[in-house]
């Protein structure tokens, strides 16, 4: 089977984007990174998808006068890349319907949090302001509701006495990296499937 070719979106550093750029070195993953595009010209993560020899390139949405216009910019760039699957890691913009119904059940986004709890910013002060004892992550397809979509997979971190935002963060990100990877695989590899927006996997 021939590997999937994978668009991965960045808006900082792209830890996660590392993580996936370094399971794709494996010969028997079922899918290559084509591309890394940043919506900011000052992103880090850049310049390491550019060491990893990963063609990189920036589509700045304040150049742009509505999401609609940078979407259409993206997909642009991301049809001419000719991928399969599009990765958000790390990508902060709010997406429409339009961009959304374009990639459908082939747009994944990782979230620091067990979905549906703690949607959106500052999920690890939450989670502790909660008193949960469970934490982690999650891997889902996009939908236009924020942080919303059918479930990949998930990642459990234990919440620990003494635990601040930092030290979760730290160990839901080292989670992150390690779940991120599987769960494009998974994908890549046709083992998933999406009936009444729920993911059905598969052996």
């Amino acid at each position: 089977m021939a590997r999937k070719r994978v668009a991965i979106l960045i808006s900082g550093r792209g830890s996660n984007m590392a993580a996936l750029i370094e399971a794709a070195r494996a010969p028997d993953y079922p899918a290559e990174i084509a591309l890394v595009i940043s919506n900011r010209p000052d992103a880090a993560g850049l310049a390491h998808a550019a060491e990893a020899g990963i063609r990189t390139t920036v589509v700045d949405h304040t150049e742009f006068t509505d999401r609609p216009a940078f979407e259409a910019a993206l997909t642009e760039r991301l049809e001419a890349a000719g991928v399969d699957l599009v990765c958000h890691a790390g990508f902060m913009r709010i997406v429409t319907a339009g961009y959304v119904d374009r990639w459908r059940d082939r747009l994944i986004n990782i979230h620091p949090s067990l979905l549906p709890s703690f949607p959106g910013l500052n999920t690890h002060a939450r989670a502790l302001d909660a008193g949960v004892k469970v934490h982690g992550c999650t891997v889902h397809f996009v939908r236009t509701a924020v942080d919303d979509g059918p479930i990949i997979a998930q990642a459990e971190v234990p919440v620990l006495a003494g635990d601040t935002p930092e030290s979760l963060a730290a160990r839901v990100l080292a989670a992150e990296h390690r779940l991120y990877p599987e769960a494009l695989a998974r994908v890549a590899a046709g083992k998933v499937q999406v009936v009444d927006e729920r993911v059905v996997l598969s052996a």
